[in-house]
């Protein structure tokens, strides 16, 4: 299935955006941990946080987290701790995922758990059982969900934990949305220079609320900042969130897009434009890159990011999909050995009707479908894969003026 974006000629709405998927799928872990009989309120109704809803009102043992990244190291770490024998696979993608780094770590601390195909890679085959902890090193330049895997269930071990992060730590807001959360359900920790300690203590059920997607948000601002009318209320997003991609509203201010906050969420309006090079380190937020790319191309804005080398290892390589997809547009985009993506300007003819491949990745589809703004439409492949994080974000679009048409596959 196609879908066919074509944008109106201006836009004033108010959109409710998705509940935290970050925050939805952390909290259940803690939850479970803290056995609180509280509900979680306002869930991300997400295909990630519906993996794990599912797994642990599931009587089985075999677990399919799908393309759920998330899910499945948070679940690794989670049943290496809890009594049992255990199986947890997911889609062909998620077996080409690394997950050595969390399973050797967990090793150490005196997991059993095993490669059930390829070593290093998912399906897993878990004996769960309590742990005695201790302190681990742990490379602090991969997936930052490892981290927070093994702290979740730190509190847990006979010892605690001590985490020595090595290298360069990528996604720190991550871990620290982790470790708020955490704190949230009554446990301290310590994080001095690179080494996170968290000492064996009882988790204190809490009744909690997830806030609204920041991340979601970003598809929005990219919107505002290629329109040429538009004022966009967000509805539930906070100034002081815990969410790492809540700096957005920092990086779109040079791009033309002014954040106000107001009782009710944030109001986007038009400003001028104020950069000429867009310069970025997204070790912080690498799932803003993609938005970032497509905007400052279209906006004819050249750019250089750093930190972006945990891309390659998410729901596809999302630098060569970045490539391939803007090269559609007439887009030249650069990669160097040295973790750079750029844009520094050069252009070539484009396709005619381009259609945008998705990868089976949520981000894909959602960063381009601003493009029709400029372009007057864009043709979206396999529009469905949104429903990993933003279910409704093609009736959300409706919404606000567009128009979406269906085209079934050539």
């Amino acid at each position: 299935m196609q879908f066919k974006v074509t944008p109106p000629e201006k836009i004033e709405t108010t959109i409710e955006l998705p509940s935290s998927k970050s925050i939805s799928n952390r909290l259940l872990i803690l939850n479970a941990l803290s056995c609180s009989e509280h509900p979680i309120e306002n869930l991300s109704k997400c295909e990630d946080t519906q993996v794990i809803i599912d797994a642990f009102n599931s009587d089985s043992n075999i677990f399919d987290v799908k393309g759920a990244g998330t899910a499945m190291r948070f679940l690794t770490a989670f049943l290496a701790t809890t009594e049992g024998e255990w199986i947890i696979k997911g889609n062909a993608r998620m077996h080409e995922r690394p997950i050595y780094p969390l399973v050797e770590t967990l090793g150490v601390l005196g997991s059993e758990i095993e490669y059930l195909e390829k070593k290093g890679y998912p399906p897993l085959k878990i004996k769960g059982k309590r742990l005695e902890g201790g302190e681990v090193y742990l490379s602090g330049n991969m997936s930052s969900q490892f981290t927070s895997a093994l702290l979740m269930i730190a509190p847990t071990m006979n010892n605690g934990l001590t985490i020595h992060l090595e290298n360069e730590v990528i996604s720190k807001p991550y871990i620290q949305l982790t470790l708020g959360l955490m704190e949230a359900y009554g446990v301290k920790s310590k994080w001095e220079g690179n080494n996170i300690t968290i000492k064996h203590q009882q988790y204190v059920p809490t009744s909690i609320r997830v806030e609204s997607d920041w991340s979601a948000a970003s598809y929005w601002y990219s919107i505002v900042a290629l329109m040429p009318e538009a004022q966009i209320t967000l509805l539930g997003l906070k100034r002081n969130s815990l969410q790492g991609d809540s700096n957005l509203h920092n990086l779109f201010a040079d791009l033309g897009v002014c954040t106000e906050f107001v009782p009710e969420g944030v109001m986007l309006k038009k400003k001028k434009i104020s950069t000429k090079k867009f310069f970025h380190d997204f070790s912080n937020e690498p799932d803003l890159a993609q938005t970032f790319a497509v905007t400052c191309c279209l906006l004819n804005v050249p750019f250089l990011f750093s930190g972006v080398q945990t891309l390659k290892i998410k729901e596809t390589d999302r630098i060569e999909a970045l490539k391939k997809e803007l090269l559609k547009l007439g887009f030249v985009i650069k990669e160097s050995e040295n973790r750079l993506m750029e844009w520094d300007g050069e252009r070539c003819f484009p396709a005619n009707e381009p259609v945008i491949e998705t990868y089976n990745d949520h981000r894909m589809a959602m960063s381009f479908a601003p493009a029709c703004i400029p372009l007057g439409s864009i043709t979206i492949n396999d529009p469905e894969v949104v429903s990993k994080s933003y279910p409704n974000f093609w009736e959300d679009l409706k919404s606000a003026g567009f128009k979406i048409r269906e085209i079934e596959n050539k």
